[in-house]
């Protein structure tokens, strides 16, 4: 065994891109001779390698309330100072009694010490890092400086010093290169771009038994387009676009939202459903029938995963504003479905450049967008040679084995620096 890792962040649970990054980077890892465990305030992973610690989690009802004071503010109370440092004081003998209980020699600080959402967090593993030199590597998913919500607040020497913080033990990485100069550019740290990643080199299998009555089960007829919007219902997914997209095609067609609105409210939801009706578009939300694992629930229905639901869509649509990344991209790319993308910043300048064939809006529908996805949905041959010229390109760039071997590099850095 060539080490223990310790994964830590608020939550390694369910669908999110930072617990799915995470598996991935723990899969190669582990395939690499190292043992990784996980602390957070919300676990899925092995018990016997997980360590719950309910403050971690951003949920947390005295989390929530330190972000409820400290953010939309540039005031802070004396109360809630007193507070994070009581959560801190905490949280920092909870991450040395999880170090000293596996014998973790290397942290991976996962978005913990990027977004502020679990502020004594941060600051916990900070001080922890600086009093031990712990080997780490911070893996940054989305700043604060990205969210408008975050730019007013009452919080900014925390923010200075924890998110991230500029300690000699720190390897920082990001996922794609615009992160990668905001963050020179704004704190003068080096960081290493990892992008997100697939198992490219392993096809994704046909539907078995258990997945072929994905249609049927939530009423898409076999004369109907299944139009997949692979994502949660937040306003930065654009899915207004997904809808009138639906609408203009003039096919017969539902549009299906596959997952939740998750940790930012529910008023854009509401929104998707009142434009949906406004416009007339079929549009399902299934998210209660989408989990990471199959199951039947306690109605007796089937719980499906994404992958069950991929291969029967026949378009893909992911009409971003904003995206650290893009997995439903690399998603779209892997299950070997034409999709339309919305020209987002990152895709713009990380991915568009490789050469992919898509869609592509430029912030609006436009007629050009409707002919082609009519023209690509009607044309098997020449939808075919698409997909498999965007697979064959997402092997050579967004593969695990990139990943494996950027991770090794890292890795011999690390341990070289701190030997």
């Amino acid at each position: 065994m060539k080490g223990k890792i310790g994964f830590i962040s608020t939550r390694f649970s369910g669908l999110d891109g930072v617990s799915l990054e995470t598996k991935k980077w723990a899969k190669v890892l582990e395939e690499e001779g190292f043992e990784c465990f996980y602390f957070a305030g919300e676990l899925d992973r092995p018990e016997e390698k997980s360590f719950l610690v309910e403050e971690a989690h951003f949920t947390h009802p005295e989390i929530q309330d330190i972000y409820n004071e400290c953010f939309g503010t540039d005031t802070r109370k004396t109360s809630v100072t007193i507070k994070i440092h009581e959560i801190k004081k905490k949280l920092k003998k909870e991450i040395l009694a999880f170090v000293d209980k596996f014998g973790i020699n290397l942290l991976i600080a996962e978005n913990s010490l990027t977004i502020p959402l679990n502020i004594p967090l941060g600051i916990a593993i900070t001080e922890f890092i600086s009093e031990t030199k712990m080997p780490t590597i911070a893996h940054h998913h989305d700043f604060y400086w990205e969210r408008k919500n975050l730019l007013v607040n009452a919080v900014g020497e925390y923010l200075n010093m924890a998110f991230p913080p500029v300690l000699p033990s720190i390897r920082h990485v990001v996922i794609n290169s615009y992160a990668d100069r905001e963050l020179s550019y704004r704190t003068g740290i080096s960081s290493t771009i990892i992008p997100n990643v697939l198992d490219f080199e392993n096809a994704l299998p046909p539907p078995d038994e258990y997945a072929t009555d994905v249609r049927e089960t939530f009423g898409i007829q076999k004369d109907e387009l299944l139009i997949l919007q692979p994502t949660r219902v937040v306003q930065r997914k654009g899915i207004e676009h997904a809808i009138e997209l639906t609408k203009r095609l003039d096919m017969k067609a539902k549009l299906v939202i596959s997952h939740a609105s998750g940790d930012e409210g529910f008023e854009y939801e509401q929104r998707v459903r009142d434009y949906s009706k406004m416009l007339g578009v079929d549009t399902l939300f299934i998210s209660r029938r989408i989990a990471e694992n199959r199951k039947i629930n306690g109605k007796g229905e089937k719980i499906y995963t994404i992958w069950d639901i991929y291969p029967h869509a026949d378009l893909v649509t992911y009409p971003s504003t904003y995206e650290g990344f893009g997995n439903a991209f690399l998603e779209a790319i892997y299950s070997r479905k034409p999709i339309v993308v919305n020209k987002y910043v990152i895709y713009t300048l990380d991915i568009d450049p490789k050469g992919f064939k898509v869609i592509a809006l430029d912030g609006y529908v436009n007629e050009e967008a409707i002919q082609k996805t009519r023209e690509i949905l009607a044309d098997s041959e020449k939808q075919e040679k698409m997909v498999k010229h965007n697979y064959r390109l997402a092997k050579r760039f967004y593969s695990l084995s990139v990943l494996r071997r950027k991770l090794k590099n890292l890795l011999r850095e690390i341990l070289y620096f701190d030997s």
